[in-house]
Order: structure tokens, then C-alpha cells, then sequence
């Protein structure tokens, strides 16, 4: 099953990961979301209850932060995981 999220939640999300039946188990997520983004989630996947959340960093970061580094955050992410892959 492919969720398909609006691209102001698909953007802050690193991975998603679900479960044998074809369900989201988790959602990974650069920072932690707000409440009203889970709650947009939440309906997205059309579930009443799901708490599957988890992020990389434990920061919260407004709207306008994440517009101005989100690039740069998901680079420097991105370039980490590489090097420790190639240790």
C-alpha cells in the first residue's frame, strides 16, 4: 500500500515502514511533527488511532525554519549516512 501524503508532510518524512500486512508501522520523520500534522496523518491513513511517530532529532522547528534548511538538513543527513556506510 502506497500513502499518499500531501507534500508539506511527504517533505518532512524520511522513511515509512509498514508492517506485514501492508499497513503503516511507522513513520520516521526528520523532526517531530505537531500535533495538527499528526493528526493530518492520521487521517491521511484513515485509522483512528496510530502511534507510530518517531524522528531522527528531537528539535521542533517551525514551518519557516524547516522551509529555510530543509535542503541542507536532509544533505548533511544524507552525506552522514554515506560516510558510515563506507567505513
Amino acid at each position: 500500500m502506497t500513502v499518499n501524503f500531501p507534500s508539506h508532510l511527504k517533505d518532512k518524512i524520511f522513511e515509512i515502514r509498514y508492517s506485514h500486512d501492508d499497513s503503516v508501522s511507522k513513520i520516521l520523520s526528520y523532526f517531530p511533527f505537531s500535533e495538527s500534522e499528526k493528526q493530518e496523518i492520521i487521517s491521511v491513513l484513515n485509522i483512528s488511532i496510530f502511534d507510530g511517530f518517531n524522528s531522527i532529532f528531537t528539535d521542533t522547528v517551525s514551518d519557516e525554519e524547516w522551509g529555510k534548511t530543509k535542503d541542507q538538513i536532509k544533505k548533511k543527513f544524507q552525506d552522514e549516512l554515506f560516510d558510515i556506510d563506507n567505513s
